[in-house]
């Protein structure tokens, strides 16, 4: 099982980036997924979480600013940055729990995806 991420790249700051989080293979499908950011000399800290149910969370540093979602087929997880702020610069990462069967799903971790925002 797979998590392929894109979207990031470098950004003004006051700009915008969509992450995306796709699950290698027709058959996977994603539940919980969280996205995660590391940034230089910092631990990796949770910036968006969404369960299988699709209730989201946020800390107070992204909350207003970022939204996490799924696509309809489930298979995708989406990060949405907006008025990006040079502290938001980290690789960022995502981890879902991707279904591969019917009774079985994996923990399982993206590639990680650098965001630079300048000032």
């Amino acid at each position: 099982v797979q998590l392929q991420a894109s979207g990031g790249g470098l950004v003004q700051a006051g700009g915008s980036l969509r992450l995306s989080c796709a699950a290698a293979g027709s058959n996977f499908s994603i539940g919980n997924a969280a996205w995660y950011r590391r940034a230089p000399g910092q631990q990796r800290e949770p910036v968006a979480v969404i369960t299988s149910g699709g209730t989201t969370n946020y800390p107070d540093s992204v909350k207003g600013r970022f939204t996490i979602s799924r696509s309809s087929t489930k298979n995708t997880v989406y990060l949405q940055m907006n008025s990006l702020k040079p502290e938001d610069t980290a690789v960022y990462y995502c981890n879902a729990d991707v279904a591969v069967s019917t009774f079985q799903a994996l923990n399982t971790w993206g590639q990680g995806t650098e965001v630079t925002v300048s000032s």
